[in-house]
């Protein structure tokens, strides 16, 4: 605690810290969730001062690495950095062994050559920042990472510690397993932050998203980031806010890195007020005033809209998180992971390759660049891990076994993921058509108890509350006292902005109605009208659930 208030001027630490913090100066190995804003890096700063020898941090982006390697350095901790855009300077101050902290990437820790500068080094932590990238059940899966087992393992294995601010039981298993970890600590910070009023708009068309956007955009004041799951969605949507006079940036993957290092550095320093991107920015931006996120498009999980609109409000004030959702969202992300995994046959053209040639991972993007990079490292790590493929020192694959059912044994493997991920999906779809207190539906997502049942501030909350507060005076549509189900099964119905639909499924406190389109959208009953007559005979052609049919 004195170096805490000494170096770092902190007196108290935040819900999680001094667990993690004591199972790491332990030397034991650790898993840290702890939501954005919750001070992670607070988490291996210090136990690099207090630990003899290096601490390596490995982390995804390059962007990410600059916002730590400056905030380091404000704390008179300069570290060594470590990427593809410097040059060998930085290995030979590693050599030299003049920092206590190293930032570096995945894809550097498998250069034999990085590996030796390290191995002159005594390795006190090895540390995994944003490691839900390791998993492939993770939303924003890197198979570079699944490399940092062998690299931990060349650096004399030094304690774990992994560090990401959602995980569910399945990414928590996954980071142990492939990182190799040893009886892992898991700690877990509490996940609620009641500054964040979540909310969800439906629409149905581009036109009403581009409307809604605007609307929403228009509506806040301050920073925020409006995201979309394409980049020609964020083009739109981009050039639509300028035509409104915001001063907004552009960020997403095509763009070049200068400009998107320009556009980053204009929202940091609030030369612009609100930044359009995919999902390709935002990891471990550090900018606390963010009022508010709007996402125009559905992620395709739970785990990453948390991750992303938690960048909202860090500074702890109120800011507003809100999901713009067309049931046609779903199509984009189906698609999306119709490509996610190798096939058999694509596995057994990566085996064929290397049979007569051992070849290392740039020879094959090469020869099977219609494979795609994500799928291609993530199969030759299956590969290897049932013993079809090996990989020497120099990097470079061989074939050890033709085993053809090996082939098909990692191709269910892999079908058995896609099954999982769908269902992933299907719970990012039920949040956005719930009518339930959206903070309750994220804690359970994660099985987080300790949460409130009821948030108090999200938009469901807020029409509950509303309801109670002024009743309708109409009898005919608020009765005095409601009945235990206020709608039947097979109601015709009409929501005013949505049209005449049928009830498909009800409970006290909602209706999911289905509409021509096969959407089904979920409702409080006093949103709802019912029809002069009840169509039962449209009701009996239409399945009786609360989710659609196509939820395969």
């Amino acid at each position: 605690m004195r170096v805490l208030r000494r170096r770092f001027g902190v007196t108290r630490l935040r819900p999680g810290q001094a667990e993690v913090l004591a199972s790491v100066l332990q030397g034991r190995d650790t898993i840290a969730v702890m939501p954005t804003g919750s001070g992670k890096s607070l988490c291996f700063q210090l136990p690099a001062l207090m630990r003899d020898g290096l601490t390596v941090v490995v982390s995804p982006l390059i962007a990410l690495m600059q916002d730590q390697a400056t905030k380091l350095g404000a704390l008179d901790l300069a570290p060594a950095v470590l990427n593809s855009a410097v040059g060998d300077a930085a290995l030979d101050d590693l050599a030299q062994r003049h920092e206590r902290i190293l930032l570096t990437t995945p894809e550097q820790l498998e250069n034999p050559e990085v590996l030796d500068v390290l191995r002159r080094n005594r390795i006190a932590l090895f540390v995994v920042d944003e490691a839900h990238c390791i998993s492939q059940w993770g939303h924003d899966f890197r198979p570079a990472y699944l490399g940092l087992r062998d690299a931990a393992a060349a650096l004399s294995r030094p304690p774990l510690l992994a560090l990401t601010a959602t995980a569910t039981e399945a990414v928590i298993d996954d980071i142990v397993r492939e990182l190799g970890m040893r009886d892992p600590r898991v700690v877990r910070a509490p996940l609620f932050r009641p500054n964040l009023a979540y909310a969800v708009e439906h629409v149905s068309g581009d036109a009403a998203r581009l409307d809604a956007v605007r609307r929403l955009v228009s509506a806040q004041t301050g920073a925020g980031i409006v995201y979309s799951a394409t980049v020609a969605v964020a083009e739109r949507l981009h050039g639509a806010l300028q035509q409104t006079g915001s001063r907004v940036a552009l960020y997403h993957g095509r763009l070049a890195a200068t400009q998107r290092r320009d556009a980053q550095d204009a929202f940091m320093s609030g030369a612009v007020d609100v930044m359009v991107a995919t999902n390709a920015f935002g990891m471990g931006i550090d900018k606390p005033d963010v009022r508010f996120i709007v996402h125009a498009q559905s992620p395709g999980s739970l785990d990453a809209y948390y991750q992303e609109s938690g960048r909202a409000g860090r500074d702890g004030d109120l800011a507003r998180c809100t999901l713009v959702f067309d049931e046609k969202d779903k199509r984009i992300h189906q698609f999306f992971l119709a490509g996610r995994y190798p096939s058999a046959t694509d596995l057994r053209r990566m085996a064929t390759m290397v049979r007569e040639t051992p070849m290392d991972m740039l020879s094959l993007r090469a020869a099977l660049d219609d494979i795609g990079i994500r799928r291609l490292q993530a199969g030759m790590r299956m590969l290897r891990e049932f013993g079809i493929v090996q990989r020497d020192g120099r990097g470079r694959f061989s074939l050890r076994d033709r085993d053809e059912a090996g082939v098909d044994k990692i191709a269910d493997c892999y079908a058995a993921r896609s099954r999982e991920d769908h269902a992933t999906l299907q719970a990012m779809l039920d949040y956005a058509r719930s009518g339930s207190c959206r903070w309750a539906t994220l804690l359970a997502y994660y099985g987080e108890t300790d949460g409130p049942e009821r948030c108090g501030i999200c938009d469901s909350c807020q029409r509950l509350a509303e309801v109670v507060s002024h009743p309708a005076s109409d009898t005919a549509r608020a009765p005095a006292a409601l009945p235990a189900l206020p709608f039947a099964k097979g109601d015709a119905v009409r929501a005013r902005r949505f049209g005449d639909g049928i009830a498909v499924d009800v409970s006290e406190e909602w209706v999911d109605v289905r509409f021509p389109d096969d959407s089904v959208r979920r409702f409080l009953p006093q949103f709802l009208r019912r029809q002069r007559r009840r169509a039962a005979s449209n009701a009996s052609s239409m399945p009786m659930q609360g989710v659609p049919e196509s939820r395969e």
